[in-house]
């Protein structure tokens, strides 16, 4: 095994969820080209740059893209997901964050106008213009041990509280027998990015607690109505504590050079690349 590739340990939990070609000429190996996707993004070279170890460049890219439009990392993802929760690995004390990526020059010539042409592909590419420049902002939940459950891809300047209830939507862990998937966290842990009435509303009403800080702001304009201001939203500063757990898993995420900087020039790509790390750092934690 070389520097960036798949352990043994790691192979035998993926290669059950990647899919297999059954008709046609032989192929190169599943799990060589797996390996080059992970060294791409490990290391964040150039396609064109992968080593000749893996393979032709051109296959290696061409199972990528088709992978991410067909949404096999995602797939692969909520798979784990469900082994772990079968086993009761997952700590549903769920937290969410977001960070900012800066896009490279390759990324941003994309021609984004009006440049989405298939239907799962924004037509801004999930770029967007900050202090930074062009950047684009993952948005993530992870559970108490610091594993990614969902993300979402949105251009940099989106606010976090309007990605708040679409992030948690997306949570989604199969079951392995009957049932419906879980899609409901115990608690969520969160910033006060995220302090506004609407999602307090909606967790409310899909009967999950929270732990979010309320705005000085707020505080007084809820001061000034007097008793039509309300009752504060209750706040653990003790549960509260364990909010730096997204913190550390951005962190690993951003391990891989190719996640830290966005050299995708697609969403659907950067998506799959993001969904790829995710679950490595779930093989690894198993």
């Amino acid at each position: 095994m070389r520097r960036h590739e798949l352990t043994d340990h790691e192979w035998e939990l993926l290669a059950p969820l990647i899919p297999r070609a059954s008709t046609g000429r032989p192929r190169v190996s599943d799990r060589q080209v797996i390996n080059g996707m992970v060294y791409k993004i490990r290391t964040g070279i150039s396609w064109r740059d992968l080593p000749e170890r893996y393979g032709p460049w051109q296959t290696v890219y061409t199972r990528f893209r088709r992978y991410a439009i067909d949404g096999v990392f995602t797939r692969a993802l909520q798979q784990i997901q469900s082994q772990a929760d079968a086993a009761g690995d997952i700590d549903w004390l769920v937290q969410i964050d977001s960070t900012i990526v800066r896009a490279h020059q390759h990324a941003a010539a994309t021609g984004r106008k009006g440049g989405g042409h298939r239907p799962d592909e924004p037509d801004d590419h999930a770029l967007g213009r900050s202090r930074g420049g062009l950047t684009t902002k993952i948005h993530l939940a992870c559970d108490g041990k610091g594993r990614p459950l969902a993300l979402l891809i949105t251009p940099g300047q989106r606010h976090d509280s309007t990605c708040a209830q679409a992030l948690l939507d997306r949570i989604r862990v199969p079951r392995t027998g009957p049932g419906r998937p879980r899609r409901r966290p115990d608690r969520v842990i969160a910033d006060k990015a995220y302090s506004s009435r609407g999602l307090r509303s909606y967790l409310r009403k899909r009967g999950i607690a929270c732990t979010i800080p309320e705005k000085n702001d707020q505080q007084r304009h809820r001061h000034n109505r007097g008793r039509r201001g309300g009752r504060p939203p209750a706040f653990d500063r003790h549960v509260y504590r364990r909010r730096n757990v997204v913190e550390r898993c951005f962190n690993q995420l951003k391990g891989f050079r190719g996640i830290a900087t966005r050299y995708d020039k697609t969403a659907t790509s950067y998506e799959a690349a993001v969904s790829l790390a995710s679950l490595l750092l779930w093989a690894r934690s198993l």
